[in-house]
């Protein structure tokens, strides 16, 4: 069964809730009241009980092209976070391998109202090794431990990962697909609070999406730079990312000039196209702007922008279907690249490569956890990879991973 906190149990007091694009005037005023949680294996479709959760608690979401009120002293809005396997699960996809984060819920809505800040409170999150313990009468307790982050341990190495590239190219050569986006992960045994060295995230550069979101033994932070999915004003809009070179201005260059990149580009402009199309006005999908060159981090990325207009009583379960999951984390088509990510990778995604925002009334604003990193009771993971197309070369691709992960890895590791 799904899991309802109901109204009052375990708020968090607003200082230390950080949704990612949660509205700038509301940010700091934030007090939870109510939450849904959900996994796979409780069975049921995960958009439709995010739709009618945030519905029944008053977020109107039943039709997102219709202009909705904002209440200031009621209910302000909502997290929510949907994770690879469940998107996977709402596109029909096969299964994949099982997640290294089997505390993390695969669906999770939180609802917020404004209220004022309380005195500080201990984290939501409560690693096992730092839980309160009794003290014996007249003994000081002992302090919580600082930070320190264990080395990581890889899911599969880099011959593993270029052997996967190798096995997506010859399936590409036989025409089942076009292109399959691989990804890696990485644990790291950690003591003390992970919550703060997560927040951090959200300062990297570029991190449109910055922000955290937790729960009891587990919690996500994101830097994600991607818009899976913008709705406001009826007005849907996509900016897929594909196509990565070092921020440097040969690095540049060469992204401009390379029709690798160029091409693995389109193809997935194209499939964020059809996934509009399927919840858009006729006619209305369109590419405002194609291959600009974006800077995050130290990486130079290729981002384009896809906007339509919302179908008359488009609601947000609807939504989720035609999106989820991001076709830049998939391959094209959808439904082949998925199958080829559940045969070749070695543990699931967990928290990376789903969608984590915010939902109003009237705006949703949800980007893809590209840039993502969990923290359930004694580890921390991270995740990357990248779009394999025929003219992928293995040993860059396993470089492009580690070039994505590396900032994450370097933030968390910070004292």
């Amino acid at each position: 069964m799904s899991q309802k906190e109901p109204t009052g149990v375990e708020t968090l007091p607003p200082a230390l809730i950080d949704v990612p694009a949660a509205p700038d005037d509301c940010r700091g005023r934030l007090v939870e009241r109510a939450r849904l949680q959900w996994r796979c294996h409780d069975g049921g479709d995960p958009a439709a009980l995010a739709q009618e959760f945030l519905t029944g608690h008053g977020v109107a979401v039943a039709d997102l092209g219709r202009p909705a009120r904002h209440d200031p002293d009621g209910v302000c809005g909502a997290a929510l976070y949907l994770s690879a396997a469940a998107g996977a699960l709402l596109a029909g996809g096969a299964p994949a391998a099982a997640t290294p984060v089997p505390a993390l819920p695969d669906l999770v809505v939180v609802v917020y109202a404004h209220g004022a800040a309380g005195p500080a409170a201990p984290s939501r999150f409560r690693p096992a090794d730092v839980r309160p313990t009794p003290v014996a009468a007249g003994r000081r307790p002992d302090p919580a431990p600082r930070w320190w982050l264990g080395p990581w341990r890889e899911s599969w190495t880099p011959a593993q990962h270029a052997d996967a590239v190798e096995v997506v190219r010859a399936a590409i050569g036989r025409g089942d697909v076009y292109q399959v986006n691989l990804v890696g992960h990485a644990a790291a045994p950690y003591a003390g609070d992970p919550l703060p060295a997560l927040a951090r995230l959200g300062a990297l550069p570029g991190a449109r999406y910055g922000g955290t979101l937790s729960g009891l033994d587990w919690a996500i932070g994101c830097a994600s730079p991607e818009t899976l999915v913008e709705v406001d004003g009826g007005r849907l809009v996509t900016r897929p990312i594909k196509g990565t070179r070092p921020a440097t201005a040969e690095g540049r260059r060469e992204l401009l000039a390379s029709a690798k990149e160029r091409a693995e580009h389109v193809m997935i402009v194209d499939l964020e196209r059809n996934d509009l199309a399927r919840v858009a006005r006729t006619g209305s999908v369109r590419v405002d702007e194609l291959f600009a060159v974006r800077r995050w981090c130290d990486l130079w990325q290729a981002e384009s922008t896809v906007s339509a207009v919302a179908a008359d009583g488009l609601g947000l379960a609807d939504l989720l279907r035609a999106v989820c999951p991001g076709g830049s984390v998939t391959g094209a088509p959808k439904l082949a690249a998925l199958d080829r990510i559940a045969a070749l990778e070695p543990v699931g995604r967990g928290a990376s490569m789903g969608a984590f925002g915010w939902v109003g009334s009237g705006r949703i604003d949800l980007g893809l956890t590209i840039r993502t990193a969990a923290a359930d009771a004694d580890r921390l993971h991270v995740w990357a990879g990248g779009g394999i197309t025929w003219g992928s070369d293995p040993a860059a691709e396993v470089a492009e991973a580690a070039a994505k992960a590396a900032p994450v890895r370097a933030l968390l590791a910070a004292g």
